[in-house]
């Protein structure tokens, strides 16, 4: 019987987990879809108490048609005492997330900036996250931005890559170079050296030519009596 009580309990909790995920995963795909009036504000409250988690985004519902008509909207949310929390201006879409310092009821107002479609109201899509829910939504945004910049991060790791192969290449293409002009410098060397000995012994070859010529030319105007 005991055993029986366990896996009772023990299939109980996991079928609350269960139930639990589901409704934090409705809870996740809801959307408010509010009307703006043309002139004046549109504003959603909830009472939230102290240290609870809220998570909203917003954007215009029909966001190409928006786009032809240049209609934007702004967003305020303030806390009991009156103090403002978020504020974006000139937008069409925009989010917000904070955990709250006070217990009371938050107020979020939207507004259209300017005039829509000769003073008809403008609609918008508010996901508006509680508690549970905001956190799940918060994590999946931090896993988003996680994701990008690993994603980033890898980009700029295979463009090192590629370019850490490029230095290589042309650091490999460098060795043959620098080889061939060893090699020109010691032929040139070895050419210098050559050319100076040739000099020399030109040079001595002219000298004994010329001492010969004077010996000869001496003794020849010796023979003809004519020094």
């Amino acid at each position: 019987m005991a055993e029986r009580v366990i896996v009772r309990g023990h299939w109980g909790a996991v079928a609350l987990l269960v139930l639990l995920a589901l409704i934090a995963f409705v809870q996740v795909g809801e959307a408010i879809l509010l009307t703006i009036p043309s002139s004046g504000t549109k504003c959603v409250s909830e009472v939230i108490q102290s240290n609870g988690v809220l998570f909203a985004s917003y954007c215009i519902f029909d966001d190409d048609y928006a786009y032809f008509h240049n209609s934007t909207i702004s967003a305020q949310v303030t806390s009991p005492k009156g103090n403002n929390l978020h504020k974006n201006e000139n937008v069409t879409h925009g989010r917000f997330a904070f955990t709250t310092t006070e217990a009371g009821n938050y107020v979020a107002c939207f507004w259209i900036n300017g005039q829509h479609m000769d003073g008809e109201g403008l609609m918008i899509a508010l996901d508006w996250k509680v508690g549970v829910a905001a956190e799940i939504r918060i994590a999946a945004e931090d896993w988003d931005h996680v994701v990008a910049t690993a994603k980033k991060e890898k980009l700029i790791e295979i463009e090192l890559g590629k370019l850490e192969g490029q230095v290589e290449a042309i650091h490999n293409s460098l060795i043959p170079l620098k080889m061939r002009e060893a090699q020109m410098t010691e032929i040139s060397e070895i050419t210098y050296g050559r050319v100076a000995w040739f000099s020399i012994m030109t040079l001595g070859v002219c000298i004994v030519v010329s001492v010969f010529q004077l010996w000869y030319l001496r003794r020849y105007f010796q023979k003809k009596k004519l020094i």
